[in-house]
């Protein structure tokens, strides 16, 4: 099951934008940008800033997310975006003595299709750990007869077992990651993935990241959401045709 938590974001980062956006817009000097910013003032600057569309000041703010739950397929995909930093579990070092997984929507909702995917889990598990266990014996006779300890050639040996067996992990195979970006990546990552064209697990992640941020700084993320909500839908003749609904959604529940 998906879990996204906010783990940490720039501490008064409304404001630290507001005084780079002053900066940029007035003749003041750096130890006078943050002089007479108050709430009233910042909720000003970042009302200009975001309707401008004037998106630059907003790098300065980051946030850190921590995900679970998630399958390869959606990490797969996040790290395309690339002003972004990203730390996920290793199937190299971490040994999946029983790989947890996601099942599509579509999958589970059809006994016939369910049945099978769920076999192909068993089967991958299964195959894992007799690939493991072969190479595994192989490595460590290598090592022993190497002249390593007992302890040293155990460690080596599965360590190099497990980096080849994850070669039979499907992507439906669930990771963990931590990964930050800055506010301006993520507006862009919200536009591109909060889109019902979007595949639908990334779309899940993006819409529970979405509400976290709006939690700390609703300002600075009063407009974000896929492009459809702030004019004509980038999708063109590929757009889903419910402009009207998204709209709603996002003004109302998001």
């Amino acid at each position: 099951m998906l879990k996204v938590e906010l783990l940490r974001y720039t501490p008064e980062g409304e404001k630290l934008i507001a005084a780079a956006a002053k900066l940029c817009y007035s003749s003041v000097g750096i130890q006078e940008i943050e002089e007479n910013l108050e709430e009233k003032n910042i909720d000003s600057f970042l009302n200009m800033l975001m309707d401008l569309g004037h998106e630059s000041p907003i790098e300065h703010v980051s946030f850190t997310f921590g995900a679970e739950g998630v399958s390869r397929t959606l990490t797969h995909q996040l790290v395309r975006h690339r002003i972004g930093s990203y730390s996920q579990q290793s199937q190299r070092y971490v040994k999946l003595n029983q790989f947890e997984y996601v099942i599509p929507p579509a999958i589970k909702e059809n006994e016939d299709a369910k049945a099978l995917f769920l076999k192909a889990m068993e089967e991958d598990q299964k195959y894992y750990d007799e690939i493991t266990s072969i190479l595994f014996n192989k490595h460590f006779e290598k090592y022993i007869k190497e002249g390593l300890s007992e302890k040293k050639a155990k460690q080596k040996a599965e360590k190099e077992a497990i980096e080849d067996a994850r070669y039979v992990f499907p992507n439906a195979c669930e990771t963990k990651i931590v990964f930050t970006m800055n506010a301006r990546s993520l507006l862009n990552f919200f536009r591109l993935r909060c889109c019902n064209r979007a595949q639908w697990e990334i779309r899940q992640l993006a819409l529970a990241m979405l509400k976290e941020v709006k939690k700390v700084y609703p300002t600075l993320f009063k407009n974000s959401g896929p492009g459809c909500i702030n004019g004509p839908c980038p999708e063109g003749n590929m757009t889903c045709g419910k402009i009207v609904e998204v709209r709603e959604m996002f003004k109302n529940q998001i």
